[in-house]
């Protein structure tokens, strides 16, 4: 047999709603009997009654199946307004943990930059790109300064002399044997002859 405590105690824990109430099935005791199903489906069976209660000119009746409507209404409508409450502050840590998440990412992403920019040697000045045009002021001065080279580029090719690839040999004096018998030399015992 239980004792009066435990009795006491099922019965508070009976009116504390458990679970989702707007899908709970509640059994409903009204004056026409039990109505069974949820919240939403016993308002409609109340009204339903009230309304045909009404049409029978039972007005205590119709009064009745209103009251026990509205009752199940108010239950709905706590439980749906819980359930937003609910609905809202999970929206609102969802929020909170994604802000934190970026955050965090944000600050992992600025220590890596700093550390590549550490670690990386200075940037040489040389080995950017360098332009392909220089620009000229209206003076026709480029602002550089000018080098042999560019001096030579800049001559026209004809007032440059050219070049000889080798020296030129002098031709070697003709030998006696090849040479023509009217420009060899007179042997010794022969005489010129005179010119006539």
């Amino acid at each position: 047999m239980r004792s009066s405590k435990s009795r006491s105690r099922n019965k508070n824990n009976r009116n504390r709603p458990s679970g989702n109430v707007v899908n709970r099935v509640f059994d409903s005791s009204g004056p026409e009997g039990k109505v069974r199903g949820t919240p939403q489906q016993i308002i409609d069976k109340y009204n339903q009654l009230a309304r045909d209660a009404q049409l029978a000119n039972d007005r205590v009746a119709t009064e009745n199946f209103q009251q026990h409507a509205e009752h199940y209404q108010r239950m709905l409508s706590e439980a749906q307004r819980e359930m937003d409450a609910r609905r809202e502050e999970q929206e609102r840590q969802n929020r909170e943990r994604q802000a934190e998440r970026d955050r965090e990412r944000q600050e992992r992403m600025d220590r890596q930059e700093r550390e590549a920019n550490a670690s990386a040697p200075a940037a040489d000045p040389g080995s950017a790109a360098q332009p392909d045009v220089i620009d000229v002021n209206e003076s026709g001065d480029t602002g550089l300064v000018e080098t042999p080279e560019a001096k030579a580029e800049e001559k026209p090719k004809s007032a440059r002399k050219p070049r000889r690839s080798s020296p030129r040999k002098k031709p070697e004096p003709k030998k006696a044997e090849d040479a023509p018998e009217s420009s060899a030399k007179p042997a010794e015992g022969d005489k010129p002859e005179a010119a006539e």
